[in-house]
């Protein structure tokens, strides 16, 4: 087991007081680890850091500000490709039986593709079964973090972390055509109402417009329990 991947998954977590108290022992275990080195490694002290020593309602009115309220910054990483098409909701279906072959069953109530659970699900993965299932998502990561580099917001380095652990790098092509998608700030309310409009579902033609993935839509608001932090 990776402890590594834990302590990533809490730390994109949403901010508790549990979660700040366990901060240094995020720190040791990825220390102990030793599979994230180097730059990437040393980048995560300012946001590991900032959790131990910020106020927590600071910190959770960032994080919701980022990850809640900014679809772009979307920590549902089929949010990225699918949007709310049919697609989405095949690609969950796969993903939860992924976990389920793993031993890993969710609440019922959970979205597979939420980053934090993913992490969670490859911290129980061998290392190189992890590193390669992570870099299947490498080029939405890299686009997030370019996303929260531009905000100068130190959780781009949780993002860059998993880069360098992913297996497969990040096309640039693929990066791109990510990075082209609107990055609307939840202050613009006008364009944010307009970039969370749900889009129709069709069936085949002559549907007209079909119906919304309401399901989707009120899943994605719900927050799940943050992971256990890792222990020493």
């Amino acid at each position: 087991m990776a402890k590594t991947f834990k302590a990533l998954s809490a730390l994109l977590s949403y901010p508790t007081k549990e979660l700040a108290d366990a901060a240094p022992a995020m720190r040791d275990a990825i220390a102990r680890d030793g599979i994230l080195t180097g730059e990437p490694c040393f980048a995560l002290d300012p946001v590991i850091s900032e959790l131990a020593t910020d106020d927590l309602i600071d910190l959770q009115e960032r994080y919701v500000d980022l990850f809640d309220r900014t679809r772009s910054l979307s920590l549902h990483l089929f949010e990225h490709v699918h949007g709310e098409s049919r697609d989405r909701g095949q690609a969950m279906i796969d993903l939860q039986m992924l976990y389920e072959r793993h031993g890993l069953v969710i609440d019922a109530a959970e979205l597979p593709d939420y980053l934090p659970l993913f992490l969670e699900f490859l911290s129980i993965c061998p290392l190189d079964e992890a590193c390669k299932t992570l870099g299947q998502t490498a080029h939405i990561l890299a686009a997030i973090s370019q996303r929260l580099a531009k905000r100068q917001s130190p959780y781009a380095a949780i993002f860059d972390a998993l880069v360098a652990l992913s297996a497969l790098k990040p096309e640039a092509a693929d990066v791109a055509a990510l990075l082209e998608e609107p990055d609307v700030e939840p202050t613009d309310l006008a364009a944010l109402d307009a970039a969370w409009e749900d889009e129709p579902v069709t069936f085949g033609p002559g549907d007209g417009n079909g119906c919304k993935d309401g399901l989707i839509a009120k899943l994605r608001a719900a927050r799940r329990p943050a992971p256990e932090a890792p222990t020493q």
